[in-house]
């Protein structure tokens, strides 16, 4: 609220000192064309195993990024900075407080963000924004985040992957509607686009497409009807918001097809929580149309960097 309050003050002032130049705005988005073409061709194919650092908070979790490292296999390892619902900004910031910090980092895997990124130890970034996404951009500068991070990173030759989620189950406007509306709107148009811009030489920013996913599966499950124990998508979700297991395995699918340019079809489907324990099995029926939906969406969207195949 005191936010809102303060942007509502200042929003005359920074007009008035915009109009006669003495206030430096950010760049507007990079245009349609430009933005395309970093994406022509495919991302360079990584070669051997990644380490990955993931920036974010509970749509990551802990128990994702482990299922990850099991199915990319032997080399694989990786290491993170969470939070509660936490901002780019608060992860940049350090003058701006992690929600749950404490809570989110007590594990061997945690690591600070801006000491991972510089270290040479990791070779890839995957950072994701908070939900609501447009109350991100609005209050918390989602696009000049983006931006620090990948110069960061980019500085550090580490490709940057930037994770789209999703919202709320029962959102307003349709939770199944606004995935197919705010990737391009919200996470490309006002998040990618932007931070593009304000680099000197734009580099890709690939996408690893979490909400694309979870639409897929929702249309395939309505269209043909339960597979395994999954009857919907919200069997996917252990609340309104958050994975379970199930969901857990498929965004992890997800991010193994984008960082390794590889189908997923195949891989295992028992696997073992971050604590050790076993994580919930959706069986072989129900992996493998995760797998294949997985597979179909990262293999047509440019933005991921992993090459068509029509």
């Amino acid at each position: 609220m005191v936010k809102r309050i303060l942007l509502f003050v200042l929003a005359p002032v920074v007009a008035a000192l915009a109009a006669v130049g003495l206030y430096a705005r950010d760049p507007g988005p990079l245009d349609v064309e430009s933005f395309e073409a970093l994406y022509a061709s495919p991302a360079p194919r990584h070669s051997g195993s990644r380490q990955v650092f993931h920036i974010g908070h509970s749509l990551v979790g802990r128990d994702m990024p482990a299922m990850l490292a099991q199915l990319a296999g032997d080399g694989h390892d990786y290491a993170s900075q969470l939070g509660w619902g936490a901002t780019l900004q608060s992860h940049w910031d350090p003058d701006v407080p992690i929600n749950g910090f404490e809570q989110e980092n007590a594990h061997d895997k945690y690591r600070d963000a801006h000491d991972a990124v510089g270290s040479g130890a990791f070779d890839t970034l995957v950072l994701t924004e908070m939900v609501e996404i447009t109350a991100a951009i609005q209050y918390f500068d989602s696009p000049r985040m983006l931006h620090n991070w990948v110069d960061k990173a980019q500085a550090a030759g580490m490709p940057v992957y930037f994770y789209e989620t999703w919202h709320e189950l029962d959102h307003e406007d349709g939770w199944r509607m606004r995935l197919d509306r705010d990737l391009g709107m919200y996470w490309e148009g006002q998040i990618m686009r932007p931070a593009l811009a304000m680099q000197d030489a734009p580099q890709p920013i690939y996408l690893i497409p979490g909400g694309q996913v979870m639409a897929a599966i929702a249309d395939a499950l309505e269209r043909d009807g339960p597979v395994g124990p999954l009857t919907g998508h919200a069997d996917l979700f252990s609340d309104n918001i958050h994975f379970n297991d199930y969901g857990a395995y498929l965004i992890a699918l997800t991010h193994y097809a984008v960082l390794y340019q590889q189908s997923p079809v195949g891989l295992p489907h028992q696997l073992l929580r971050a604590d050790g324990s076993a994580a919930d099995d959706v069986g072989p029926e129900a992996a493998l149309m995760m797998q294949t939906i997985v597979w179909d969406v990262v293999t047509s969207l440019p933005r991921t960097g992993v090459p068509s195949q029509g």
